[in-house]
């Protein structure tokens, strides 16, 4: 079992890393392998909606969105983490989670997903809700904690001195851990739930 977390922000060792550090310790310590991807330094462009990937299965552009894809695609569970710019998930990461989820045609159904997103103060809670999106139009489960996913600070010292955020990013991580470990067992001895119904796409082709 699995954990990818990916780096929106451009600082390898700043508040987010912090964050995504203490969940990625404590999934370890649950049995949870993890893998750390950073990719908020990267030059990641937007979708520019050429649809290349509906026939290719990847993106156009071939560059670490591709290559998270096929971390994705094995992982059990994604936990996404950014700073906080004018109360929204820097722009980097928007373009990565755009496109590696457009391009993407793998099943995401039943992986874990879970946003963590650092402040100095405001716009935590705008920005957790903008990431959580991606996980609920893929049916993935959102693990939650006791408190909304964030830590504070300037620097990640000051983050270290955020001790509820901290607590939190455990207890976010050990949420993780009994998610992945509960849905594994089901879908090992029942399945994953059934879906009778044929897929619904309403375009309003008839103009109303």
């Amino acid at each position: 079992m699995k954990v990818l977390l990916i780096n929106g922000s451009p600082r390898p060792a700043g508040c987010t890393a912090r964050a995504l550090r203490e969940v990625s310790e404590e999934l370890e310590r649950n049995g949870i392998e993890t893998e750390t991807l950073q990719i908020g330094n990267k030059d990641i462009r937007g979708c520019i909606a050429c649809r290349t990937c509906s026939k290719t299965g990847k993106c156009v552009f071939d560059d670490i969105v591709n290559e998270a894809a096929k971390k994705f695609e094995e992982a059990d569970g994604l936990i996404v983490g950014s700073p906080v710019y004018y109360s929204s998930p820097n722009g980097t990461l928007l373009s990565f989670l755009d496109r590696l989820f457009y391009s993407t045609s793998f099943s995401k159904r039943m992986k874990v997903g879970a946003a963590i997103v650092s402040a100095r103060r405001g716009g935590t809670t705008a920005s957790f809700d903008v990431l959580n999106k991606y996980f609920t139009i893929s049916e993935m489960p959102v693990v939650s904690s006791t408190y909304w996913n964030n830590v504070h600070g300037f620097t990640a010292e000051d983050v270290e001195k955020d001790k509820e955020g901290l607590q939190v990013m455990r207890n976010l991580a050990r949420n993780t851990a009994f998610l992945i470990k509960a849905i594994t067992a089901e879908k090992e001895k029942n399945g994953l739930p059934e879906k009778e119904e044929k897929h619904e796409f309403t375009s309003f082709p008839d103009g109303l």
